[in-house]
Order: C-alpha cells, then sequence, then structure tokens
C-alpha cells in the first residue's frame, strides 16, 4: 500500500511538472528571462522556505546544524541542477512543451535513477534482486518509451512545413532545442545527487520531531538556492543585454497579471518536488532511486498530453499520432514495472 501511495504522489508531482510552462504562456510583452526569473524567486526562495516552515519542525537548525561538507555539496549540486533547469525552459521555448520535456527528461532518467545507486555501491542490488531487475527493466522500458517520443518529434518535423512548425511553437528550432535539451537532461538529474547528498539535513529535521513524509522539505531552501544562483545570474546577463530590465516596471504592459501567471507557474514548478519528496518516501529504502524514473515518466506523460491538447501536433499525420501515443504508452507501462518491482 505505501509503494502504492509513493506512485500516486509522484504522479500528481509528475502533474504539477508537466503543467507549470503553461501559465508562462499568458505572461505578456515580457521577455522570456524577465518572466522566467520572476517565476524562479517563487519556485526556488519564496515557496521553499514557506512550505518549509509549515511543515518541518526546527527548519534553520535542522539546516544550521549540518556539516560544511553536506551543506557545499547539496547547494553546489543545486547549481548545476539550475543550469538543468535554466535550459531546461529553453527547450520548452524551441522544442514545445511535449517533444522538449520527453527528450530532455530521458537523459534525466537515465542519469538520475541509475547514478545514485552505483554512488552508493548498490550496483549489486541493480544487478543480481529481483527487485533489481524489475528496476532496471522499468527504466530501459521508460527510455524506449521516450525514444519513441522523440521519433514521433521528429516524424512531426517531416509532416509539418516550417511555417506549420512556428505556428504550433513560436521558436521552433530542432536542432538548437536537441542540443540544449541534452545539457538539461543531464543537468538537471543533479537534483537527485543534490537530495542524497543533503541527507544528513532531512534526518537533523526528523530528530527535530519533523514527520518523515516531509523531511525533504528541509533539503529544497539549500538546493533550491544553488538553482536560483544560476539562473538569476543568467537572467540577469539577458535582461542587460537585451535591455529588458524594464519589464519588470513597465506600466504598457499587463504588469500585475504578468507578476501574478509567472509566479503561478514558479509554485506550480515547486510542487513537482513537494510531491516528489513524499513518493521518494513512501518507496522502500532499497529502491529508492526508482522513483525518479517514475516521477520523469508521470512528467513526460502529462506534459506530452499537453501538447496534446495545446495542438502542438496540429497537422502531424496519422501515422504520427499512433507513434506518439505508443512512447506514451511504454512510459506508463515502465512505471507499471518499477511499481511491481518495489513489491518483490
Amino acid at each position: 500500500m505505501n509503494a502504492i501511495l509513493g506512485v500516486i504522489y509522484h504522479a500528481v508531482g509528475g502533474f504539477a511538472s508537466g503543467s507549470f510552462y503553461l501559465p508562462f504562456r499568458n505572461v505578456k510583452q515580457w521577455s522570456w528571462e524577465s518572466a522566467w526569473i520572476v517565476g524562479g524567486v517563487a519556485s526556488w526562495i519564496i515557496v521553499p522556505w514557506v512550505m518549509g516552515g509549515l511543515t518541518v519542525n526546527g527548519l534553520v537548525p535542522s539546516i544550521t546544524s549540518a556539516d560544511s561538507n553536506t551543506l557545499f555539496w547539496t547547494y553546489f549540486f543545486g547549481v548545476l541542477w539550475g543550469i538543468g533547469g535554466l535550459t531546461f525552459g529553453l527547450t520548452m521555448r524551441y522544442l514545445g512543451i511535449s517533444l522538449g520535456m520527453a527528450v530532455a527528461l530521458g537523459y534525466c532518467s537515465a542519469f538520475g535513477t541509475l547514478v545514485p545507486p552505483i554512488w552508493e555501491g548498490k550496483t549489486d542490488l541493480l544487478l543480481h534482486t529481483r527487485t533489481g531487475h524489475f528496476t532496471l527493466g522499468g527504466v530501459a522500458l521508460c527510455l524506449l518509451g521516450i525514444a519513441v517520443c522523440g521519433w514521433a518529434g521528429m516524424l512531426k518535423e517531416r509532416d509539418l512545413n516550417p511555417e506549420q512548425q512556428k505556428a504550433t511553437v513560436a521558436e521552433f528550432d530542432l536542432r538548437k532545442g536537441i542540443i540544449v535539451a541534452t545539457i538539461s537532461g543531464i543537468l538537471s538529474a543533479c537534483f537527485a545527487f543534490a537530495l542524497t547528498a543533503g541527507r544528513p539535513i532531512a534526518q537533523l529535521a526528523v530528530t527535530h520531531g519533523t514527520n518523515p513524509l516531509w523531511q525533504n522539505n528541509a533539503i529544497y531552501p539549500v538546493l533550491m538556492f544553488g538553482g536560483f544562483t544560476t539562473n538569476f545570474i543568467w537572467c540577469m546577463v539577458l535582461n542587460r543585454r537585451n535591455r529588458s530590465f524594464g519589464d519588470y516596471t513597465d506600466a504598457q504592459t499587463p504588469l500585475l497579471r504578468n507578476y501574478i501567471w509567472a509566479l503561478l507557474a514558479g509554485t506550480t514548478w515547486y510542487f513537482q518536488f513537494f510531491f516528489y519528496g513524499m513518493g521518494d518516501n513512501y518507496l522502500p529504502d532499497g529502491i529508492r532511486f526508482a522513483g525518479w524514473t517514475m516521477h520523469m515518466a508521470f512528467i513526460i506523460t502529462f506534459s506530452t498530453l499537453w501538447g496534446l491538447v495545446l495542438w502542438e501536433w496540429r497537422g502531424a499525420s496519422r501515422k504520427t499520432y499512433s507513434v506518439v501515443f505508443a512512447g506514451l504508452f511504454l512510459i506508463v507501462l515502465s512505471t507499471v514495472l518499477i511499481g511491481l518491482g518495489t513489491q518483490s
């Protein structure tokens, strides 16, 4: 039952992540970097501290009592994850919600799931146990499903002429998008590494009386400050380069609406991690790393469905639609396989 709850919480987190970019579509007359960093203030600074304060007993003591090595690696991996998050936003910009998430999260799924147990010396668990076999099989199936979704994206590009591509994704650029998505996927996996590095903070929070269900919320303020650092620096560079600092105060734009939509996007993005932490704590310790694959699979599923709802695939052939649905089926099936592994 606990494992089933873990899958459900990962699904809710995946829905939040797969949906977070939608409010950005309502930000008008602002440059991308202005909208992105306003959303980032919510997702990386405000909401982690608010939710941490509401759910963690002794949040500040748990962080300040951690040793410097723990704080450094949690922050450092957060910085790397921040680069992944930054390029993740660019991936949506160049490839659209559905294809962009499928490609980026394919890399993220593989690295984020397999590297932590290898780093922790649990290779034998992966190779020589029934649970490990189910998990590896689920990861492989998930990657196959992601590859099929990527194939559907290439078929879509062949189906549509450049004008049709621009109509569905205004700045569509397959080559640039694939490069950015590759960087994003690999570095975004550092979120999983940061959680591993920050585990002592979570343990301190539990000793202060925090419900273990919320323990990851004690890690997020440190981890996400690393992500904010990267994104803030780059967005300020872009603001200067594009002379877009005026966006934040330009009364000629729908200023209040832009702030509301950008902050809503950032808040929605944060809640993927909130529910990820809950799902993570409901999975058995031995295969907790498999939750990362589940999380990625649900994100890809919901983001692809949003892409279909928003007509990002408009004009594509029946074959292309069949391929993308086949990819979604494989991704969903992979989560079932990993779930069976938790019961074995």
